[in-house]
Order: structure tokens, then sequence, then C-alpha cells
């Protein structure tokens, strides 16, 4: 029981972690989503893929905090690129503040229990 348990509270973790994440690898740049998940994919503890990443961005889409934009590629068909709009930087900022808010409060407590 322990075992699922712990196992629900990481998937809820990380599923909000991965959002912070996207938005911030595409903060320096835009990216193919494949490259997105590629990146990603090499942060320990975050579950990264193309069936979780594209979801993710299509509603970032919806939501205004990402543009998309075709451009050819060399290696087959056209590719769709990813950029954060100014309303999803503005956004990644508020993320950021509150997640160095979280972490250390988080921190500071866990800490507390300690000799």
């Amino acid at each position: 029981m322990d075992a699922d348990l712990l196992g629900n509270w990481t998937t809820q973790l990380r599923k909000g972690l991965l959002e912070l994440c996207v938005l911030a690898t595409l903060r320096g740049e835009r990216m193919y989503g494949y490259d997105l998940a590629k990146r990603l994919s090499g942060v320990a503890g975050l579950v990264t893929g193309e069936g979780t990443i594209y979801p993710i961005l299509s509603r970032f889409k919806k939501d205004g905090l990402v543009e998309t934009e075709l451009a050819e590629s060399p290696d087959g068909p056209a590719r769709k690129y990813y950029r954060l709009t100014p309303r999803g930087r503005a956004l990644l900022g508020k993320m950021l503040a509150a997640w160095a808010e979280v972490r250390d409060g988080v921190d500071r407590v866990a800490g507390e229990g300690q000799p």
C-alpha cells in the first residue's frame, strides 16, 4: 500500500514539474518537439517521452503560452518548432518564483528534523 501512495504522490509531483521544465527549456530557443523530449529525458526523476510532451505542448499552444512555426528539415518533412510567447515567458517567471518558494520551504521543514 505504501508503494501505491508513493507512486501516486510522485506522479502528481512530476506532472507539475514537467510543465515547468517544458516552459523553462523553451525559454532560450525554439525547439522541435522531439528534441525537447530528448533534452528533458536527461532530467532525473521526470518521466518524459513524445506521448507526454506533445499533449502538454498542444495545451500550451491553446492557452497562448507557446507558438508554433513550420520549418523545412533537411532530414525529411517539415518540422513544427515551438517557442515561448510573451505570455508564456511571464507565466514561466511566476512558476519559477513559486517553485523556489515551495522548494525552500520544504527544504526548511525537512531540515528541521535533522540533528
